[in-house]
């Protein structure tokens, strides 16, 4: 059954994606964090076409997600990033997948349970989830097989001297380890610089379209696009409001469109009166509130659209972030079950 809601998701925009950050990351790997469904966008079609690409790299958030995308092809590698829990344990030793641990805990229950292949995070400065330093200079890593030892920037999106100073922690630990690899940089630290690259990258904002930096501009793509169907046609006059508190109010005749989408598949309330969708590049302005299910559009520019078109909704993300207040993270990641994604 179809929805009135679809993704155009573009393939081709996404590998361009990945292969300029991988060009950008120098001598390093570049992977793929694929966590929350592929950023909305569905992990297995985006694992698919970024393996076809070259990555070999992918990072999930939890076990879930990691058997969601069982059986791995041959030469790819995926890294649970919160770690093993005693809940984890059955499912982590059934299927190809390494465990990034987090905490002297983890790491006990991962020796314990004869060990194997892992990843590490080190805390450097964001206070939020790995070990310290002093933990790796202690020896707590003995006896591990550590594959990527890692760990992430708090603000590498601001011009913040936090940056610097979680890089230079992390590259102090260089040879204090056996691992054979070692990884800090997420999208807005590869526009950083080589200095942060280390030897594999882990991009995820921008490989979905996202600017994380001002470096990107002009070099990342567009990679999802919503559609919603006309449900109705109208015309109102003079007078005459629009949707719940009537927050919108018409000066003159005014045809609108009512589309099937609301804030229930992620399109919130901050778009009210200053979301757009597109007919063609023709700009249709959003009138009143975002309600659960439903909004309006204007369409006086748009004499035949029908009952039963496709409208595209404005969807780039830096200037839909800008004008809903939301991230370009909650912008991707809120994207509801009810679109179809249909790549292209």
């Amino acid at each position: 059954m179809s929805s009135p809601l679809r993704l155009r998701l573009d393939g081709d925009a996404l590998a361009h994606n990945w292969c300029w950050l991988n060009d950008m990351s120098g001598a390093a790997a570049c992977g793929a964090a694929i966590k929350a469904n592929g950023y909305g966008l569905g992990a297995a079609g985006v694992m698919t076409r970024l393996a076809a690409a070259g990555c070999r790299d992918f990072f999930v958030a939890t076990w879930a997600e990691a058997a969601a995308l069982m059986p791995m092809a041959d030469g790819l590698a995926l890294s649970v990033l919160h770690g093993v829990r005693d809940e984890d344990m059955a499912i982590a030793n059934a299927i190809s997948a390494r465990p990034v641990l987090n905490t002297r805990t983890q790491m006990a229950r991962w020796r314990d349970a004869g060990g194997g292949p892992c990843d590490v995070m080190v805390d450097t400065g964001m206070n939020r989830l790995g070990i310290s330093a002093a933990d790796i200079v202690d020896g707590l890593l003995d006896g591990l097989s550590v594959e990527t030892l890692m760990s992430h920037l708090a603000c590498a999106d601001e011009a913040s001297s936090l940056n610097a100073l979680q890089r230079d922690r992390f590259a102090a630990l260089a040879g204090r380890t056996s691992a054979r690899r070692t990884s800090l940089a997420n999208s807005a630290g590869i526009c950083l610089g080589a200095d942060y690259a280390f030897d594999l990258v882990r991009p995820g904002l921008a490989l979905y379209g996202g600017i994380p930096r001002g470096e990107a501009t002009g070099h990342i793509r567009q990679v999802v696009r919503p559609e919603a169907q006309i449900l109705q046609r109208r015309t109102i006059t003079p007078g005459e409001t629009i949707g719940y508190n009537a927050t919108f109010t018409a000066d003159r005749p005014t045809d609108v469109a009512i589309l099937n989408l609301g804030y229930a598949d992620g399109y919130l309330r901050g778009f009210s009166g200053r979301g757009h969708a597109l007919a063609g590049d023709v700009p249709l302005p959003l009138l009143g509130r975002v309600s659960m299910d439903l909004i309006a559009i204007r369409v006086d520019a748009a004499p035949d659209l029908r009952e039963g078109d496709w409208v595209e909704i404005g969807y780039a993300l830096p200037e839909a972030a800008a004008a809903s207040g939301l991230s370009q993270y909650e912008l991707l990641t809120g994207l509801g079950q009810r679109f179809d994604r249909i790549w292209a």
